[in-house]
């Protein structure tokens, strides 16, 4: 049984692992087709970003292997497989409770990692990135990947969901954690600037919190955001580096790069 387990858990960091390198290795591919320059010169940096992560995967896959362990074996959880078991409303509803749910826990445990204390010891370590790249969805401290590690397991235990709607929250998770860091915006114009971006968190509201650090720290809804008055609205991309070094030559704009890393406040 031990053995059974730790295999799963295995097995499973590797899963996260192999889904990180493909989801940020993809934008990443992206981002140098659509912001010609964002990554140039961050060799360093997207090496430690990629370490960072590669450790942070296999934190959170050992909860979760254990947790699928227990469900295929022992009946742990209430994940289902027979879509019948609920109805069939409960599948997207269920989607959302997860993913409010995670939103909740991220952005409370995400403002006590600004704390001083907690911010110099672990949160540190993902605001290094500067500007984040699609490398940077899993850097983080042990201690702060061992934060977020526990949510979907702990649910699974709490809140009803189909097997397939769990793989639709943790693709949605994943895509969202490489998107909001990648240094541009993946949904259209209409989205981000209509009603439905005031309650959805994008690319550059998140990026504003890199710039900023005491504002923004939601996941996927700014609705604690707003609540909570923390929301600052959407910030502007930093300046690719190729062309924020001809800005600093003296070209058009000098010293004026969006995203100037000087009105962070640690």
């Amino acid at each position: 049984m031990i053995l059974a387990v730790l295999l799963s858990a295995l097995a499973m960091s590797a899963i996260v692992a192999v889904r990180y390198a493909i989801t940020s290795g993809l934008f990443a591919w992206l981002t140098e087709r659509r912001v010609p320059g964002r990554l140039a010169g961050q060799g360093p940096q997207i090496r430690r970003e990629i370490g960072w992560s590669l450790a942070s995967a296999a934190i959170y896959g050992i909860p979760a292997g254990v947790v699928a362990w227990g469900w295929q074996n022992r009946g742990w959880t209430r994940i289902y497989a027979d879509v019948h078991a609920f109805p069939l409303w409960w599948m997207p509803v269920s989607v959302l409770a997860y993913l409010f749910a995670h939103d909740t826990w991220f952005y409370w445990t995400h403002r006590l990692m600004h704390r001083p204390w907690w911010f110099k010891r672990m949160h540190s370590v993902h605001h290094d990135s500067r500007p984040p790249t699609a490398w940077a969805a899993m850097s983080f401290h042990p201690w702060e990947a061992l934060t977020g590690a526990v949510v979907i397991p702990a649910l699974v235990f709490l809140v009803p969901i189909h097997v397939t709607m769990l793989g639709l929250v943790l693709t949605v998770m994943t895509v969202m954690g490489v998107t909001n860091h990648m240094g541009w915006e993946m949904f259209p114009r209409a989205i981000v600037h209509g009603p439905l971006g005031k309650w959805l968190i994008t690319a550059s509201h998140h990026e504003l919190h890199h710039q900023k650090y005491r504002c923004n720290y939601g996941l996927y809804f700014r609705v604690w955001d707003r609540l909570c008055a923390t929301d600052q609205g959407l910030g502007a991309f930093a300046l690719p580096r190729a062309r924020h070094a001809a800005a600093g030559r003296g070209g058009p704009g000098a010293g004026a790069a969006v995203g100037e890393r000087g009105g962070a406040a640690r």
